[in-house]
């Protein structure tokens, strides 16, 4: 196996996904050659190119860089959505490559720092992101690897000398097992990636197991009220946590003109009036579960208070575009029922009284089949629903499963229409808009500066 110190060159096969690029950029950091492949062309694979990365978009053997064919010295990397029969993974895997997932990358990583991992259906982005701002802006500082572009930064990835890495711990594929966690949070155990662990038990399985590989002396901080068992090593503490109650939680919460402040309730300390740089009422769960976490990784009460109020948040998340006295539009990344829950409470508690409509674009076949009355439940808390056709990612279709599975079950009497990719900017342009936001995790996201400049001068 190759050590780290031996690696010259590193290629990645699927470099666009978030979570690879900020590996790639480890490597590019550390004056590596980085080559890579990628299905199409985007904003972040453009990013990584003037970063230094040699990207192409063919899956061609010959296109990949000439550094990156020495097997003794160069590590592939893939992401678990590309195919085994990929052209170029065939041809690494027969010339006897050391191949490895990006979760066994940063399972090293975490074995030679003290990791701060966050895991769960969702709200791990979010989490690790404001976890990562309050290290680094902290005497203790971190590396990361987030899911996400930090607003407050412009990329994914944070290089430090500092012995924490901050990490968010993905359980798609099992991937976070190959991970040893100094304090892992857990947000949320919601079934999902059925198409993977096939039961919800299964799903609940993986993450029992993966409280197992909390390092001894560490901690797990898990939120209340989940359906998994922990499984920790003896000499690791437990901890919970929730908006309301736990060991951490938050107390006199004030929303006033648009901002979210609280008490942060602590057994490591308590620290009053923490203001929300991202004031959403979800940040309020994401806040306490990051500033455990920051207490764990050393930082103090006046570092976490300066932190969390500038916070800038994520792209996707909660990502406003416009946001006037007379129209506020948004994207967010939630594209699993209980994700779309909370962003609906979450706009429909900051802007009670106002109409607020959903455009959403399912993500994956698989997922719709298994949840459609789910989803429907969830964007049925909306006032007006405007839904897509699936976005497919890596999957094939399936008969039956269409994106009016979930329209029909919405609920009676609301406002709703189903529409194409294609037809939706006319929609828009037609459209007289409240406080509207663009859901899902597919390629309609790719829209959203257009829709923005296009309701900005309707103004």
């Amino acid at each position: 196996m190759l050590n780290i110190e031996d690696i010259k060159a590193v290629y990645f096969v699927g470099a666009g996904g978030i979570g690879m690029s900020a590996i790639a950029r480890y490597f590019l950091n550390r004056g590596i050659v980085v080559g890579g492949y990628d299905k199409t062309p985007s904003t972040l694979t453009k990013a990584l190119e003037e970063e230094g990365m040699l990207i192409h978009y063919d899956e061609d053997v010959d296109k990949i860089p000439s550094a990156c064919k020495d097997k003794d010295s160069t590590l592939i990397i893939y992401t678990p959505a590309i195919p085994a029969e990929h052209k170029e993974l065939v041809y690494f895997r027969e010339n006897g490559f050391e191949i490895q997932k990006r979760a066994q990358v940063l399972g090293t990583l975490t074995r030679s720092h003290k990791a701060l991992c966050v895991a769960g259906t969702h709200g791990k982005t979010t989490t690790s992101t404001m976890a990562a701002h309050i290290m680094h802006q902290s005497k203790p500082d971190c590396n990361a690897f987030l899911g996400g572009i930090s607003k407050n930064y412009g990329t994914n990835y944070i290089l430090s000398d500092s012995e924490y890495v901050v990490i968010e711990a993905d359980e798609f594929d099992r991937s976070f097992h190959w991970l040893s966690p100094f304090v892992t949070v857990i947000t949320s155990t919601d079934a999902d990636h059925l198409d993977i662990y096939g039961t919800e038990e299964a799903y609940l399985e993986s993450f029992r197991h993966y409280t197992s590989l909390i390092q001894p002396g560490g901690a797990l901080i898990i939120h209340t009220g989940l359906k998994m068992q922990p499984d920790v090593q003896q000499g690791v503490k437990t901890y919970t946590y929730s908006r309301n109650e736990g060991d951490f939680h938050a107390e006199n919460i004030r929303m006033e003109n648009g901002e979210i402040t609280f008490d942060f309730i602590s057994p490591l300390g308590n620290i009053n009036d923490i203001q929300l740089g991202q004031p959403i009422p979800i940040n309020i769960d994401n806040g306490i579960a990051a500033m455990a976490l920051a207490q764990m990784g050393g930082c103090k009460a006046e570092e976490i208070r300066n932190a969390m109020a500038t916070f800038g948040g994520v792209d996707r998340r909660f990502d406003f575009k416009i946001k006037t006295d007379k129209l506020v539009f948004l994207s967010d990344y939630a594209h699993h029922p209980k994700e779309i829950l909370q962003s609906a409470r979450s706009l429909k508690e900051v802007y009670n009284g106002r109409k607020v409509t959903a455009i959403f674009q399912p993500h994956l076949y698989t997922r719709t089949r298994d949840f459609y009355h789910d989803f429907a439940d969830s964007l049925s808390l909306f006032d007006e629903v405007i839904l897509l056709d699936i976005y497919p990612a890596r999957e094939k279709p399936i008969e039956g499963v269409t994106s009016r599975l979930i329209f029909d079950d919405l609920r009676e009497g609301m406002e709703k229409m189903m529409c194409t990719k294609d037809e939706i900017m006319n929609i828009v342009s037609q459209k007289d808009f409240d406080v509207v936001v663009v859901l899902g995790a597919g390629d309609l996201d790719n829209k959203v500066p257009e829709m923005a400049e296009m309701l900005r001068n309707k103004q």
